[in-house]
């Protein structure tokens, strides 16, 4: 249920263009990051001009509660640029990617970044695993002593970022320690308040776009999939056996993979895709043979195998447990589904000695009162075609701001919002970095590189 796919294309380019020059070299950050108690520095490789790029892990408590109860090591990575530079604190919410990149705050800032890996996502993950431990605030204090650790090294103000489930994150690292960090940019951040009311999600899905036909299409080339399952799923199954997939850790067979594949449909197409590609979805006299490759290109068979989930159970666990997560009616399907709507949910995807956990509502609501009354310098932009944009953040008026790319979808950024929301969302972000010379370069929209890889219906 969220992003997934291919990696997102290279970066190199976007990471060398228009980098100020490289630090003094007087200024040994080697030494000095060897010198923070618990951090170990893994490897040091290339880097773009001016930038040193650092992969390091940091011993943390398993539990922040029992620090004598046992450790584990959190993996990050560092692209330094200048002690004196802002720093920004990167998550994505899930694993953390091996290579460098500057995430939009960064390049806005022209600053230092981290980018760190949540916790029991491998390779960040106790062994043996107690999932009691893996909830928001375990989380948001790991980034709490990694601020505190680093804090000397990088004593300039920091901006905490991330994009969908890192948005999240960041936003519950703001809740629990609102003086680590001198403002937040959380991207397409989804906002689950009340998980047994998700009405917004089915609005939204009757709404979306401005052509109804394209709606329509989705809807039907759904249906016409479920309708044909006699067909679809032996060559699902073939494929899976080819390739080496199975079915029988998480959801038990092919079929329940199949129909969690097809339900994914309409709210991957708005989640990675544009109204502009509308016109691409197939009508339902397609040959079977072609509609199984077109759900390949755009769902992708392999997600909902075991070898496609595992990974990512961590993620459901958590959504499982207190992040809530979509629930969709699926009206027009009722007559083809083999399995009732309540199937499409985060705990049929965790294996089963996981799906005992229980959900708890007031984590949500907590972290959502305390947004709307007590937050500051927070910013939050949205895709106005988004499906995790439907239950959204509402921060306070404390020097924080909502705003919503038209027409974008689950990779809106700050540049692709109207020039005058744009041009606000910028000077807010430099003003809490405290950074008041313009950066030389103008970024277009698509002159950065997101980590977020994964195409699935969750917040990645």
């Amino acid at each position: 249920m969220l992003l997934r796919k291919a990696w997102v294309a290279t970066v190199a380019a976007a990471l060398t263009a228009g980098l100020a020059p490289a630090a003094s070299a007087q200024e040994d950050i080697l030494t000095r990051l060897k010198q923070v108690p618990g951090l170990t520095v893994v490897s040091e490789s290339t880097a773009p001009a001016g930038h040193r790029f650092f992969i390091l892990s940091y011993s943390q408590p398993v539990d922040h509660r029992r620090p004598s109860a046992g450790r584990f090591e959190q993996r990050l990575q560092l692209l330094h640029k200048a002690t004196d530079r802002p720093m920004v604190l990167h998550t994505s919410g899930y694993n953390m990617r091996t290579t460098a990149f500057r995430s939009e705050p960064t390049q806005l800032v022209d600053g230092n970044q981290i980018s760190v890996e949540q916790r029991f996502f491998t390779p960040s993950r106790p062994e043996p695993a107690d999932w009691r431990d893996l909830n928001i605030w375990q989380g948001a204090t790991d980034h709490h002593r990694l601020v505190e650790a680093l804090k000397p090294v990088y004593a300039k103000k920091w901006i905490s970022t991330g994009a969908s489930k890192g948005g999240m994150t960041s936003v519950y690292h703001r809740r629990f320690y609102p003086r680590d960090v001198d403002g937040v940019v959380a991207y397409v951040a989804p906002n689950d308040v009340n998980n047994n009311a998700d009405q917004a999600y089915d609005k939204f899905f009757s709404t979306v776009g401005t052509d109804p036909a394209c709606r329509k299409a989705l809807d039907d080339i759904q249906h016409e999939a479920l309708k044909r399952r006699s067909e679809l799923v032996p060559k699902y199954e073939a494929w899976a056996a080819a390739n080496g997939h199975t079915f029988n850790q998480v959801l038990g067979n092919a079929d329940k993979a199949f129909e969690m594949t097809v339900l994914d449909t309409v709210w991957i197409f708005w989640q990675y895709f544009t109204q502009a590609e509308c016109a691409k979805v197939p009508p339902t006299t397609i040959s079977t043979d072609e509609l199984y490759n077109w759900y390949q290109e755009i769902a992708d068979w392999g997600f909902y195998t075991d070898k496609g989930l595992t990974p990512f159970v961590p993620y459901y666990y958590q959504a499982a447990n207190q992040l809530g997560w979509p629930s969709l009616k699926f009206k027009h399907l009722r007559d083809v589904a083999n399995y009732p709507a309540s199937f499409y949910s985060a705990k049929s995807n965790l294996p089963q000695s996981l799906r005992s956990v229980r959900h708890e509502p007031w984590p949500m609501i907590d972290v959502d009162l305390w947004v709307r009354t007590q937050s500051s310098q927070m910013l939050f932009v949205y895709g106005g075609n988004d499906p995790w944009g439907a239950e959204r953040f509402s921060p306070s008026r404390r020097d924080s701001y909502l705003y919503t790319a038209p027409g974008a979808n689950h990779g809106a950024n700050i540049a692709g919002l109207v020039p005058a929301e744009r041009d606000s969302a910028t000077a807010a972000l430099r003003r809490w970095a405290n950074v008041t010379a313009p950066v030389a370069k103008t970024f277009a929209a698509d002159d950065f590189d997101r980590p977020e890889t994964a195409r699935d219906r969750f917040p990645r």
